[in-house]
């Protein structure tokens, strides 16, 4: 059985989120307040995903009791429930944005954000794009779109990707890239470097095998091709060209030193040979052209010093990148970019996903494509409601920092709540619907469409056929209000009308007319796309609208008996 919180956790969650809101003003994080349970409770640690929606739930009612009741109403609720807590932590200052990048000259800012093109942009490639966006913004600089995509096998280009990836950047930043520099347009170039390395002698051509360079390595014992005279390598790099070498029986390697203390520097592999006759690459006017293509360490290495590229912002398992390619610039006399690391980013309910395994998931048809909203894909985000504001505050609130993180997903839905709230119109969706008879009501009703603008497109609705629909499960309930329309007695099967004004504090129950029309509401599972059969308002809102439905949450709307959940 799954585990779910009991009452008590429950209520150590509602105390925790007050405390954050009590210190940020009434702008409690789910992200922060997770952290701060799993500091405190190492048994709740292994319940995080299952604590995601209860904690988004605390922090959305921690922080509506500071906006109704005011902070130092807060503060006293939370010296009598848990003094401790108040007084446990100092007031924090959260830092709020990037930090600023070293050397940065205004106007004079180059980044690049680099995707392989096996497939559409992802969450996590958003980060990149985010903060790189974000710098190139801030500095009046420019950002460079750049598809890495030589590798024809173990990572093949997808065609469409190049389009997808181009638009999905303009979605995510609202502009964009400053320029698109395509790798496998500029193998040339890199092959001039490659002759230029080995004319100079820190490059050579190695022809042994790979298992006998691994034992070199380990042996930090010189390869003995490294002892043969520069003009045979330059023969064997023009016989590479040429096709004198088949995969796998000559590469091209940087001259670092077999001494380095880290085995991964030791003349490490900067160009080899592909067979691109059995695995061409996807763009046709690149298809079988070359042989000899460049590994990702040389390429990028390369294309960011021809680009201009100032400042490298990377996960921290590229360091050796780093410390290969600040090596190979050392060789040409370059000097290096600055570079900024961060840690990794785990979003609970996504576990781990890699764009090949999504891609053959895909092909296998456990998915039905990149938009299918159990994905972790920018496409899969937009197409659930998830708005390109939120992605970006998400990632700018978690900035850059080495350290590795663990979140919910809650707290990107939580960014979204705050983008979307106001201009997303009500909407009524009665799951597992029950038609019941109402006596006494009112012969029509009104309701608000958007709570921010109450005048604006109300809802109006015919109520003259005396019948409503609710859920089944409000329907065992003997006495409650129907939502913004009558408190209601259920007697015998039929609803008894009372007060129009609300009088008491009884359960309020959302509802539909009888003129309201079959829907399915999809819910994206782990596992798979369940389908939630109800009644639908009627309504006119096009396909794309982000809703809000009542005390379900934001969906979006597919057509008009079709919507899609967002999130709570």
């Amino acid at each position: 059985m799954a585990w779910t919180p009991d009452e008590d956790t429950l209520a150590f969650l509602r105390l925790v989120a007050l405390q954050n809101a009590v210190e940020y003003n009434g702008k409690a994080v789910a992200g922060s307040v997770v952290g701060r349970i799993m500091g405190m409770r190492a048994d709740l640690r292994p319940h995080g995903r299952e604590l995601a929606a209860a904690v988004a739930a605390a922090v959305t009612e921690a922080n509506g009791f500071v906006a109704d009741h005011g902070l130092e109403a807060a503060q006293q609720e939370l010296a009598a429930m848990a003094p401790e807590l108040l007084e446990e932590r100092p007031k924090a200052e959260r830092r709020v944005g990037l930090p600023d990048l070293e050397d940065a000259e205004e106007g004079n800012v180059v980044l690049r954000f680099a995707p392989n093109p096996n497939g559409p942009l992802s969450f996590g490639h958003a980060r990149g794009l985010v903060i790189n966006g974000a710098y190139a913004e801030r500095y009046n600089g420019t950002l460079i779109l750049r598809f890495d995509d030589t590798d024809t096998v173990v990572k093949p280009p997808m065609l469409d990707a190049y389009g997808s990836i181009q638009q999905e950047t303009e979605w995510l930043l609202g502009r964009p890239a400053d320029r698109v520099v395509i790798a496998s347009d500029r193998i040339g170039v890199y092959h001039e470097h490659a002759t230029v390395m080995i004319e100079r002698g820190f490059g050579y051509v190695c022809t042994c095998t790979a298992e006998a360079f691994r034992d070199f390595r380990s042996a930090q014992t010189e390869c003995p091709c490294r002892a043969v005279p520069s003009k045979e390598h330059i023969t064997r790099w023009k016989g590479m060209l040429a096709g004198a070498y088949k995969p796998g029986e000559a590469v091209v390697r940087v001259k670092t030193g077999m001494d380095q203390r880290n085995p991964a520097l030791r003349d490490w592999p900067a160009l080899r040979l592909q067979d691109t006759v059995a695995n061409p690459h996807p763009r046709p006017e690149i298809g079988s052209k070359h042989q000899v293509w460049p590994l990702l360490d040389f390429q990028s290495a390369i294309e960011d010093h021809l680009q201009g590229v100032t400042h490298i912002i990377r996960g921290k398992d590229l360091m050796d990148s780093t410390r290969k390619q600040t090596l190979l610039y050392e060789h040409f006399g370059w000097t290096y970019p600055n570079t900024m690391y961060w840690g990794r980013v785990k979003v609970h309910e996504w576990g781990g996903f890699s764009t090949s395994a999504m891609r053959k998931d895909i092909e296998n048809g456990r998915y039905e494509g990149w938009n299918d909203p159990r994905l972790p894909t920018l496409s899969a985000l937009k197409r659930r409601g998830i708005q390109p504001e939120a992605l970006r505050a998400f990632w700018l609130e978690l900035a850059i920092t080495q350290k590795d993180i663990s979140v919910p997903l809650s707290t990107l839905f939580s960014h979204n709540t705050k983008v979307v709230d106001s201009t997303a119109p009500r909407l009524a969706f009665v799951r597992d619907a029950v038609r019941m008879p109402l006596s006494g009501g009112p012969s029509e009703a009104t309701l608000v469409r958007y709570p921010d603008q109450p005048k604006k497109d109300p809802r109006h609705h015919d109520l003259a056929s005396g019948h409503v629909y609710i859920e089944r499960e409000d329907s065992m309930t003997t006495s409650f209000r129907l939502k913004d329309l009558v408190d209601v007695d259920q007697h015998e099967g039929r609803l008894i009308a009372g007060d129009i004004e609300r009088r008491d504090q009884r359960p309020i129950v959302h509802w539909t007319v009888d003129t309201s029309q079959h829907a399915t509401l999809i819910v994206a599972e782990e596992d798979r796309l369940r389908e939630v059969k109800g009644r639908l308002e009627p309504h006119q809102h096009p396909a794309g609208t982000v809703v809000q439905l009542e005390r379900i949450g934001y969906a979006v709307v597919l057509d008009d008996r079709r919507l899609l959940l967002a999130h709570e």
